[in-house]
C-alpha cells in the first residue's frame, strides 16, 4: 500500500521538526558537551558538573530539555541517576560521529572526554 501525499508530507514535516530541534539542541554549548559526553558513556549529573565545570542545576536543566526531546534516557542504579544517548535517527548520530572524529579541532570537547576516563571520581561528591 503507497502512501497518500498528506501522510508522506506529514512524515517529512514531523522529520524536519525533529532535525530543526536537533539543531537547536546542538546551538548550546553545554548541551553539546553533554551529548558529546554521552556519546563516549553513561554518566550522572555529579560526574558532569565534575567535567564540565558547570553547576548540578545547570546541567540538570539541559539534561532534562534533552529528555523532553528524546535524545537522552535515564536509569537508577542505586541513589544514582545515569544518563545515556537515545539516539534513533541515524542523521543525529552521524552527525555527532563527525564532531567526535574531528575532536581535535573542539579543544573544550577534547577536554572533556580526557576528564570522561575518570568521571567515577566525581561521584563522591555525590556521596556527601
Amino acid at each position: 500500500m503507497s502512501d497518500t501525499k498528506p501522510e508522506f508530507y506529514e512524515r517529512k514535516i514531523d522529520f524536519m521538526n525533529k532535525l530543526t530541534d536537533f539543531f537547536k539542541v546542538l546551538s548550546d554549548e553545554t548541551r553539546l558537551r553533554i551529548l558529546i559526553l554521552l556519546y563516549h558513556k553513561k554518566l550522572c549529573v555529579c560526574e558532569m558538573c565534575g567535567i564540565t565545570g558547570e553547576s548540578q542545576p545547570k546541567i540538570s536543566k539541559h539534561l532534562a530539555k534533552l529528555r523532553d526531546i528524546g535524545l537522552v534516557k535515564d536509569e537508577r542504579q542505586e541513589q544514582f541517576i545515569f544518563y545515556d544517548l537515545n539516539l534513533n535517527e541515524q542523521v543525529y548520530k552521524g552527525i555527532l560521529e563527525k564532531i567526535v572524529d574531528n575532536i581535535n579541532d573542539y579543544p573544550v570537547l577534547k577536554s572533556d572526554i580526557e576528564k570522561c576516563k575518570h568521571a567515577e571520581k566525581y561521584l563522591e561528591s555525590c556521596r556527601r
